[in-house]
């Protein structure tokens, strides 16, 4: 056992990060006009830049991947444009951000889709319940269209082109979203993905897509810039545990290891009602993966460190805790009292629960 502290600097490939904490991503809405970053945003992060690594929220490569109301985009010039004073902010109060690649694939609605794009998914099978719209409330989850073989490619080169624009807007480099039933996770799991063709049918096949895009991204940008979330025995969106799930993963991880991006993302939702990720499958992807490992999920400080020191992870992200203390680093490093997240603005336009929570004094 280590002494490492939760406030020991640390590096992601290149970066020097001033201590372990990783700010994860967390869908908050508040793009209002064009699924475009706008000045409230730039507040936001700017406010949580003593993270030692901000993991921003779900940003969509693609019109086809936005899923939910005033979530961001990264596939125009003037999204950008707007991202860049955003990571402007973040890296003058000495911070390092990454931004979250997010296609949500069957996770969505026509009516929170820009004009033209579609629900598209590996297999035509619809997620469970339903998801909101600002046009008409709760509306069930269509079917989406299953992918043809040029879609699934195209997929990839709008994750290709999504990272350059990343790097273009000064972000330090992009998070992968292959966890919480988006479209990356889709293609893993055997429920949502029923092809017979080279994107599914088994378990190696149902590994390509997450493969290829891990592959060519870090070609394009690379790999010390590129880290993946990952989430098995996650149940959002409809997800549901599978008899070949620890297979998946442990033969996932290390040919993702192999493309040689940088991190691991391991989120266990277990404290928010999912079934645990074991113990056992925890500790094999962190033996598998070479470089930086990264946990989340329901940590305290205590929790966090005890991980560190244990050598579980090298760093620990906190999610809803940053979401209500933009102060986080500093109220667990002297003890102080968290503020409480307000749920029911965690995906309204406006300030209220966004930017005004209390700084301690």
């Amino acid at each position: 056992m280590s002494t490492i502290s939760l406030f020991d600097p640390s590096k992601i490939g290149p970066l020097s990060l001033r201590n372990r904490i990783a700010m994860a991503p967390m869908t908050r809405s508040r793009c209002t006009e064009a699924n475009t970053p706008n000045d409230l945003m730039v507040e936001y992060y700017s406010q949580r830049a003593d993270a030692g690594l901000i993991v921003t929220e779900g940003t969509s490569p693609s019109p086809n991947g936005v899923g939910y109301p005033r979530i961001p985009g990264i596939w125009s010039g003037q999204q950008v444009e707007s991202w860049k004073k955003i990571t402007d902010a973040v890296h003058a109060r000495g911070g390092h951000i990454f931004v979250q690649l997010m296609h949500t694939g069957r996770v969505g609605h026509p009516l929170n889709l820009p004009p033209g794009a579609e629900v598209l998914a590996p297999s035509a099978v619809a997620a469970e319940g339903q998801v909101y719209t600002d046009a008409q409330g709760l509306q069930d989850y269509p079917v989406p269209r299953a992918m043809t073989d040029a879609e699934v490619r195209h997929a990839i080169a709008e994750h290709v082109q999504a990272a350059r624009n990343a790097i273009a807007a000064g972000f330090d480099g992009v998070e992968l979203h292959g966890a919480n039933g988006y479209l990356l996770e889709q293609f893993l799991s055997p429920q949502t993905n029923q092809r017979t063709d080279a994107w599914g049918g088994s378990v190696e096949k149902r590994l390509a897509f997450v493969l290829e895009v891990a592959r060519a991204v870090a070609a394009a940008i690379g790999g010390e810039r590129v880290g993946i979330r990952l989430s098995p025995y996650g149940v959002n969106a409809g997800m549901k545990p599978y008899d070949e799930i620890d297979e998946t993963y442990t033969t996932l991880v290390p040919r993702l290891a192999a493309t040689g991006i940088q991190y691991l993302h391991l989120v266990d939702h277990s404290a928010m009602g999912a079934p645990q990720v074991p113990e056992e499958l925890k500790r094999a992807l962190r033996k598998a993966w070479p470089r930086t490992f990264i946990l989340a999920g329901g940590f305290d400080r205590a929790a966090a460190e005890t991980a560190l020191r244990d050598g579980r992870c090298d760093l620990v992200a906190f999610g809803r805790p940053f979401l209500a203390n933009r102060d986080l680093v500093t109220r667990l490093q002297r003890g102080v009292a968290l503020n409480a997240p307000d749920f029911a603005t965690f995906y309204t336009p406006g300030p209220k629960g966004y930017t005004d929570y209390p700084a301690a004094t």
